[in-house]
């Protein structure tokens, strides 16, 4: 009887055993599975290739005229995220000379924004940021007839 129940659990030991080595050798680990994607590096590009400037306020809308300079007119892409980093534009473009001006609306009751400007041409990102605050402030005049 002892060698019965001996035989039994080298059999289940090597059934158990087994399977594991079936399971592991059909099923590739997760890590090595996923592909590996290049990360876009945030290069820095002197300001005479890519420029982006604040032009104004109207109202409640906000002007940003941007300027890039692309002389292979390779693809790129354009993109404004908002103060809560949440894309608001986006857009594909290969002009050459390429400029614009971007009107950013902020529909707030605060007077300020915080936008950021990226531009991405192969795995290359630049990024250019802004931080606006507007201040309204109120004269009263007073003359003692």
């Amino acid at each position: 009887m002892k060698s019965t129940v001996k035989n039994n659990s080298i059999l289940k030991a090597i059934a158990i055993t087994a399977t594991t080595a079936l399971l592991l050798a059909t099923n590739p680990i997760g890590s090595f599975a996923n592909p590996v994607h290049a990360k876009k590096e945030i290069v820095k590009i002197p300001e005479s290739q890519i420029d982006v400037q604040f032009v104004g306020i109207t109202e409640n809308r906000f002007n940003f005229k941007i300027e890039f300079e692309n002389p292979s007119a390779q693809k790129f892409t354009l993109t404004v995220k908002n103060d809560d980093g949440e894309v608001v534009y986006s857009k594909e473009f290969n002009d050459a000379h390429f400029s614009r001006t971007i009107t950013l609306v902020n529909d707030n009751e605060s007077f300020g924004i915080h936008p950021t400007f990226a531009v991405s041409v192969g795995n290359r990102l630049v990024q250019r940021s802004f931080s606006i605050e507007r201040k309204i402030t109120q004269d009263v005049v007073v003359t003692k007839l």
